[in-house]
């Protein structure tokens, strides 16, 4: 049943958007966008804290799972993210500082509880590269 397969991905993916939302608004940020779309790609989450408007990308996953959500981040996926970045800005003029973040989330593969979130901050440097350490 691969249809109800995509459909349970997709689900728990949201589900870690939702986590990630609530991860950044602890820490004082504002979500401005989820799930924001270009002819580029989509960017998960869109916030703001004081000083910058970071744009995140979210990989969720079950703590059952062979492989973690961050090596499912290529450089042709990096490419596509920076350029929804600034096809983003350049339509919303923003006055803070950009920066790019990862998330990982995991969730237990049964009740989809949060099992951990893995936050990269500043992931992508500017020459377009990920850097998860």
């Amino acid at each position: 049943m691969k249809l109800d397969r995509d459909f349970e991905i997709r689900e728990r993916g949201k589900l870690g958007e939702q986590y990630v939302c609530e991860y950044l608004r602890s820490r004082g940020c504002e979500i401005k966008a989820v799930n924001y779309s270009s002819r580029f790609g989509e960017i998960d989450i869109i916030a703001e804290n004081e000083v910058r408007i970071i744009f995140v990308e979210v990989k969720t996953r079950t703590k059952e799972s062979m492989t973690g959500g961050f090596e499912s981040i290529t450089p042709s996926k990096i490419r596509k993210f920076t350029k929804t970045v600034a096809d983003y800005l350049m339509k919303n003029k923003a006055a803070k500082q950009p920066r790019i973040d990862c998330a990982q989330v995991i969730v237990d593969g049964g009740s989809n509880a949060l099992v951990k979130i893995d936050y990269i901050k500043n992931a992508v440097e500017q020459a377009g590269e990920y850097s998860p350490l």
